[in-house]
Formats: C-alpha cells, structure tokens, sequence
C-alpha cells in the first residue's frame, strides 16, 4: 500500500493550503476524497509551481473559494477509480494540467477545442488541486506520462509545456522557417526547446548578453540581446520571423516584435500581461501580418506535448522542492529568484 494509499485509508492527507487572498501556503490536514462517477484519484507525485497558481491564490479568477488547494501541473499514479471510469487503470502514470475538465456538450467541447469551454473546470479552482498528497479530477482530464519521463520531468510539460508545444504545432510555420521565441523563462526555455526540435531556423530574443550561452544551450541558432539591437530590424536581417512566441508578461517588449514578423507573420502571445499592446493597422496589413493569443490545450494535447518530449529530449529545467516547503517554493516563484521551474513533490 501506497503512503497516500495508507493516509486515505484514515481518512486525512497532507495539503498546503492558502486560506485567504494573497496569504501564504500552509501545510494541513484534510479529509481525503473518493472519486464519484467518472473521476479517478490520484496520488501526486510531482506538482509544478506556476505563476498562475499565484493568481489562483490571490482569488483573482472567477468561482476560487478559500482556503484554496493550488496546483495545476500535476503528475502521478492513479491510485482509485471512479464508477463509469473506462480506458484506465490503477497504478497507470498520468499529468494533468490547466485544463482539468470540461461540460462536453457546449459547441467548444463538441468541435475538439475543449480547453475553450465555459465550463472549463481548472484545478485548484474547481476543486483541490496537486499541492497534496492526493487529487481527484475528472478521467476526461488523464495525460499519459511516458515511460522515459520522471514525475518531475513530466509536471511541468502539463501546462508550461502543452503551452508552448501547442502554440508552435498550431503557427503555419514549418520546418526550417525562422521562429523567434521571446524570453528565456520558465515558459521561454522550453519554448526554445521545442522550437530547435520542431525543426524550426530558432531565434531566442532576451535581454542581456549573458544569456547569449544559455540561448543557444537551449538549441537557439541565433540570439538577439534586446537591450543592445533593435528586435525588429535583428529580426528582418534574418529574413523577418514567420512567427514570434512571445512567452514574457511585458507588452513593450511583445510590440517591439511586430516590425520584426515576415510576410504572413504572427506574433503568438501565451505570456499574459495586462498592458495593451502598441500596434497600429499599418503594421499589420505591411506582410498581412496576425496577432492573437493561444491558450494551452486539453488533454490530449498534454499527452501530445509529452510524448514529443520523451522522444524529442525536450526537459524542463526544474528545482525538486518537498511538499511541506510550498510556501517556500511559493516565495521564490513570486520574487522572480526561480530561474526555470519550480516542482513540488511528495515522496511518494
């Protein structure tokens, strides 16, 4: 019997929980649950760190009720199933991500765009999420972890991943077109990553020269220091990008792109910041260029995203932290000291 098999049993598990906007994560006791009809629980092994979490616990989005149970990068075994629960078993490996349910009726669900659905059901948000012993969530939800990946290789994949995996495979750029991926971050460094291994011309664009190493560490071919070269003009003398992945939270710095796209370009936007952008018409009908948006995926683009991963080497670069230093994990994240990825795990 498992460690969070034997603390369901009695009844408890361990959970670090925020018990009011903006406070800081707590370990506690709570009472474990069983999956109902169409769920399966799931004993966490490895839960990722990410900044949405961090918006989760500030009561920023719609329906979080406190104390609240963070965590949405999420990878380990099935340990109970459901009632009505088909094509898994227990002791199967399984990530789930942002997207942790959804209605399947709605017109988003019905046409294979699930992560899209009024409905979507987001862990910690629509119930208790990884940071603990134990989670239940939706079958619908289940990602398939490779063998060649660990729990902690494979948590962060269930949202930075799928994230920018997803973007890139749903650009029109193909095999050896230029694509800039913006920011070297927890969402940027596997963007580089999976852009070198998609057989994309990769450009990196961060500020600093210091980081012209790790760009091409990561697989770039290129590197644009944005506080020493004009972006767009760096970028045109590659022959202009067919896409730019902007994975930053700076609008500035997503704007200063623009100029830089080639003809039919796009500048893709997962990093999210409430600044408006700085572009104007012109800009766009010069090249008949897009701008817009891409949100991470559902899960079967998670099970996607991973299965590259396992056969292209693509790994996030993480920091292992034990579950009862959440809060510690949590402050790093927040004061920007986390280099890559933070991941939570449980010793299970």
């Amino acid at each position: 019997m498992s460690a969070s098999t034997a603390s369901a049993s009695t009844g408890t598990l361990r959970a670090a929980q925020v018990s009011e906007p903006g406070g800081t994560p707590e370990l506690a006791q709570v009472a474990a649950r069983e999956p109902g009809p169409g769920s399966v629980r799931i004993t966490v092994e490895a839960c990722g760190v990410c900044h949405s979490d961090l918006l989760i616990a500030s009561g920023a989005l719609p329906g979080t009720t406190f104390p609240v149970t963070p965590g949405h990068e999420i990878a380990g075994r099935i340990d109970t199933l459901g009632e009505n629960v088909t094509g898994w078993q227990v002791g199967d490996r399984v990530a789930v991500g942002w997207y942790g349910g959804s209605c399947g009726h709605c017109d988003a669900c019905r046409s294979g765009d699930a992560v899209m659905c009024p409905e979507l059901a987001v862990p910690g948000v629509a119930y208790p999420g990884g940071y603990a012993d134990s989670v239940v969530v939706p079958a619908v939800a289940l990602a398939a972890i490779p063998d060649e990946l660990t729990a902690v290789e494979a948590a962060p994949l269930a949202c930075a991943g799928v994230t920018v995996f997803n973007a890139l495979r749903h650009t029109t750029a193909g095999p050896g077109d230029t694509v800039a991926v913006l920011g070297l971050g927890g969402l940027g460094h596997l963007g580089v990553q999976f852009a070198q291994k998609m057989g994309f011309d990769t450009v990196a664009i961060a500020r600093g020269q210091e980081k012209r190493d790790l760009a091409h560490k990561l697989g770039a071919a290129h590197y644009i220091d944005s506080t020493a070269e004009d972006v767009a003009e760096a970028l045109q003398a590659l022959g202009g990008a067919k896409v730019v992945l902007a994975t930053v939270t700076n609008a500035d710095a997503m704007s200063a792109t623009i100029d830089g796209l080639g003809r039919h370009g796009e500048l893709a936007i997962v990093g999210i910041s409430p600044e408006p952008l700085q572009v104007n018409g012109l800009q766009l009908l010069h090249g008949a260029r897009k701008v817009y948006a891409h949100a991470s995926g559902a899960a079967v683009d998670t099970q996607d995203t991973l299965r590259f991963a396992a056969q292209s080497g693509v790994r996030a670069w993480t920091e292992e932290v034990p579950l009862e230093e959440t809060a510690a994990a949590v402050e790093k994240m927040t004061s920007g000291q986390a280099r890559f990825r933070m991941v939570l795990t449980t010793g299970h």
